[in-house]
């Protein structure tokens, strides 16, 4: 197999060195260009154009997002995001996800070089999973301001039809929970399926991989777009009917129930499967408080999180999904599941907002 051909874009000459090391190391990567800026990169793209592209968001001469859109419109190309992990970086890599990048790889502002020789493993990890995306299957819509406007003041963005709610579903919400795991790809495939379901909806509970702080700005953006309330979930939250609520990135979210209601427990520990939080740990968690009365639902995403804890519910009496490989970015956390034989359906992701609305039946 031809090694996979990357291109770097950082305006860091020490990340730009040390990421031409980190990716050295795997004989399937070929650095063909480190570019300090787009306009560079485009230079360097004309003589061979790379398979997958690891992206800084604040440049010279040109940032990082106009460079993603620009490419998505001409010549759509795997894209990871590599950004500083500050709160004032968030909005801006939030949209890059929404403009078509597979992924955030964070790096700090202090102990740089140590940090990315440590995650040399995420780092391949990343660049081999965007190299077998299918950029197909995403649907970026424009941008949503992420500012802290009630949902009323700001631009409507255009959505697709909502679905219709089941008659009576009010009295059976209470009874019915809804988790979902996701991964590479899965921002804009929550979007999605998010932005399609009425208010009158079960409670839904998310994993979806993205590192700390992102997640707040994340669940900000798809408040934006839905009828549901979408927000990052707090120790205490209520699972509640038309509500969704989002792991904390760098946090573990786990369900309990309390008599006849659902509450969420933000905890920390150590990564599971390498990720903190882990969908494994969010299903098990379903599947012991909730058992029947649960609609797992495993979407996009590489590595194997989420399909054991989808195993666990579904012998627990859940109904399970996975989404089907046509319209995953990365068939990975779905493919384990189904060999595991822990789903039940296998779906495009088009067709999963009516099962979530279908679970108020069952």
């Amino acid at each position: 197999m031809k090694p996979i051909k990357l291109l770097i874009v950082d305006d860091s000459a020490v990340v730009r060195q040390v990421l031409t090391q980190v990716f050295a190391q795997s004989p399937d990567i070929r650095v063909i260009a480190a570019a300090p800026d787009p306009l560079f990169a485009l230079e360097k793209m004309r003589s061979e154009w790379p398979d997958v592209i690891v992206l800084d968001v604040e440049m010279p001469r040109m940032d990082g997002i106009t460079f993603l859109r620009k490419l998505m419109s001409e010549r759509p190309t795997p894209v990871i995001i590599c950004s500083t992990l500050t709160a004032a970086g968030t909005q801006t890599s939030i949209d890059a996800l929404a403009a078509g990048a597979l992924q955030i790889v964070t790096k700090p502002t202090m102990g740089l070089k140590q940090f990315l020789q440590e995650s040399a493993h995420e780092l391949i990890q990343a660049v081999r999973a965007a190299a077998g995306a299918r950029l197909g299957a995403l649907r970026p819509r424009p941008s949503a301001t992420l500012s802290a406007t009630p949902a009323a003041a700001r631009p409507a963005a255009p959505l697709p039809a909502p679905l219709a709610a089941p008659a009576g579903a009010m009295a059976q919400t209470t009874d019915v929970l809804v988790a979902i795991g996701t991964s590479t790809g899965g921002t804009i495939a929550l979007e999605q399926v998010l932005s399609t379901l009425p208010r009158v909806c079960p409670g839904i509970v998310i994993v979806q991989h993205m590192p700390e702080l992102f997640t707040a700005a994340f669940a900000r953006r798809l408040d934006s777009l839905c009828q549901l309330d979408v927000r990052e979930a707090k120790t205490n939250d209520r699972v509640l009917a038309g509500t969704a609520l989002i792991a904390p990135g760098g946090k573990h979210m786990v369900v309990r129930r309390s008599g006849a209601q659902y509450r969420v427990e933000v905890l920390d520990g150590p990564p599971v499967n390498r990720h903190r939080p882990s969908v494994d740990v969010l299903f098990r968690s379903v599947a012991e408080c909730a058992g029947r009365n649960a609609l797992g639902i495993l979407m996009t995403g590489m590595g194997a999180d989420g399909a054991r804890g989808l195993l666990q519910m579904h012998e627990a009496g859940a109904r399970t999904l996975a989404q089907d490989e046509a319209s995953c970015v990365v068939y990975g956390m779905p493919k384990e599941a189904v060999k595991l034989g822990a789903v039940d359906r296998t779906l495009a992701l088009d067709a999963i907002p009516q099962e979530i609305v279908g679970a108020l039946r069952h």
